[in-house]
């Protein structure tokens, strides 16, 4: 997909992070913008900042019924979506036994069914229109690497990696113009830890201290540039810090084809 100017892209989770900065990059290509997040008032905040064409809806993507007038906002607007970013993501840290079942739900309803409310509200009518589009899930290099004490993030993560292949093949199938794109982040420079916390279905968790200290963080324009890239260049994986995992990722290979060892991803 050469051409951006006069597009259309949709993007979850767009009130800060990675999700603002595609917002912003997409803007700055002179796309029209939809952009949702589940906090309509720091969503509101951040749209009044953007220069360009975009229109912000609040949504929570764990509910079919938001993404479903989510995209039919986007039609009444724009009419057309060329690019869908599923973006919208929380996280929970604990031992996989102690997490309870509404944080269970919580994480797979925004991370997995998110995407899939996405796909089901956007593709059928990209694939309908015929023109040339693009999907980009974001999962995580949670979604490659298991980490220990993120069970529920780990197995939405890894859901988004497989339904996007699926969805990749799937499409080439249909003989259908449109690309997907897997974005595989490692750490970024954003909130996104403690706005999840804040978005806990049980209220608002206490701050973690230390997080990251010490770790060289990617900025989400870093990361929104990479997206366009692949888009532009209809590349599937999008990893941020292929080096820095790349042996994690080739001894966890190894261990499915042939050692048995189970690689712990490393932040």
């Amino acid at each position: 997909m050469d051409e951006l100017n006069g597009r259309v892209a949709v993007v979850t989770g767009a009130a800060s992070g990675i999700g603002l900065a595609l917002a912003e990059r997409f803007l700055a290509e002179g796309m029209g913008v939809v952009a949702s997040d589940v906090d309509g008032a720091r969503l509101e905040e951040s749209a009044s900042r953007l220069e360009g064409d975009v229109e912000a809806v609040a949504a929570d993507v764990s509910k079919w019924e938001d993404v479903e007038a989510l995209a039919r906002r986007a039609r009444e607007r724009f009419g057309a979506v060329n690019v869908l970013c599923n973006n919208a993501g929380v996280t929970r840290p604990g031992l996989t036994w102690e997490i309870e079942l509404d944080e269970w739900e919580w994480l797979i309803g925004v991370n997995l069914r998110g995407v899939i409310h996405g796909i089901r509200a956007f593709v059928p009518q990209m694939i309908e229109r015929g023109d040339a589009g693009h999907v980009v899930n974001t999962a995580s290099i949670s979604g490659l690497l298991p980490f220990a004490a993120v069970a529920p993030y780990t197995a939405s993560k890894y859901g988004v990696v497989g339904l996007s292949e699926t969805l990749y093949h799937d499409l080439r199938g249909q003989g259908a113009p449109i690309g997907v794109s897997v974005l595989v982040p490692g750490p970024i420079a954003t909130d996104f830890r403690s706005h999840s916390r804040a978005l806990h279905p049980a209220g608002s968790r206490e701050d973690v201290p230390g997080e990251y200290a010490g770790i060289d963080r990617m900025p989400p324009s870093d990361v929104a540039g990479m997206v366009v890239n692949a888009i532009r260049d209809d590349r599937f994986w999008v990893l941020t810090h292929l080096a820095m995992y790349r042996d994690a990722i080739e001894q966890r290979t190894r261990g499915i084809v042939e050692t048995d060892e189970l690689v712990v991803g490393f932040v």
